[in-house]
């Protein structure tokens, strides 16, 4: 299987619009970052995606991307889900809903934002989407074997994912004792990191993460949901410990 990271920024993207620090005015591509997202792809070559922000349009372009079997929601905040929109050509050729798996919270929301798409007389040219709620427990999609991992963001509980032994979290800020039992000696743990200092009242800064490698020993620890604060990509990535690596757009793990 692969992961594909097809953003690894925050809600505002780098570079920030109006900014001028040295990142976000960077010539280097890996210090421009789409909001969070990334693919899936099965030994079957299924695929599944996490999250639909913003950016997934210029996402699924870049990539050369031109089918998803799934989409997985780790919550329902703008940079996760407002781009569902333009999943609207996928759904034309395919011929079929997309289908949603979501807690049953998320796919409320979605329903909110979305409502021409659930419509009894939908619009012709109207998205479809056929929800799916998820619990914290192992579900199978796309031939695929599925474990949710419930971290907490500001107030709220979101999904990690964990497909084999790499789990995908994005904005957490904490996660439980029994939940990281899920997480302990993985081959490769994906976790948000939005600066380098400053307590963040709902995301992980690199002190927290530093403290997690300890606790949960992967053999591999990547970066995402980076905002412009933590840095440009090739100073800090020099200056992480053995094993942690800040993702970039682009980046692919085989596993």
């Amino acid at each position: 299987m692969k992961l594909k990271f097809l953003g690894t920024g925050t809600s505002q993207g780098v570079p920030v619009i109006g900014c001028q620090c040295e990142v976000c005015t960077s010539d280097n591509p890996k210090d421009t970052r789409f909001r969070a997202s990334a693919m899936i792809t099965t030994d079957e070559n299924r695929k599944i995606l996490i999250d639909c922000g913003p950016d997934f349009r210029q996402q699924m372009l870049l990539n050369h991307e031109n089918h998803i079997d799934v989409t997985l929601l780790t919550h329902e905040h703008n940079d996760h889900v407002i781009g569902l929109d333009d999943m609207r050509p996928l759904i034309f050729k395919s011929g079929k809903n997309m289908p949603l798996y979501c807690m049953k919270r998320v796919g409320e929301e979605v329903k909110n934002r979305f409502p021409y798409a659930f419509a009894n007389e939908r619009y012709p040219g109207a998205p479809a989407f056929d929800l799916h709620e998820i619990k914290n427990e192992k579900f199978t999609v796309a031939d695929t074997e599925i474990l949710p991992i419930e971290v907490t963001h500001f107030k709220i509980s979101i999904f990690g994912y964990k497909f084999k032994n790499l789990a995908y979290i994005t904005d957490a800020g904490s996660i439980s004792e029994s939940e990281k039992e899920k997480l302990k000696n993985l081959d490769v743990l994906i976790l948000n990191c939005i600066r380098k200092f400053d307590p963040h009242p709902a995301h992980f800064i690199l002190p927290d993460i530093l403290q997690l490698h300890k606790e949960l020993k992967p053999k591999k620890l990547f970066l995402t949901h980076i905002s412009h604060h933590f840095g440009l990509h090739d100073v800090e990535n020099k200056l992480l410990p053995d094993g942690i690596s800040l993702a970039y757009d682009g980046l692919e793990i085989n596993f």
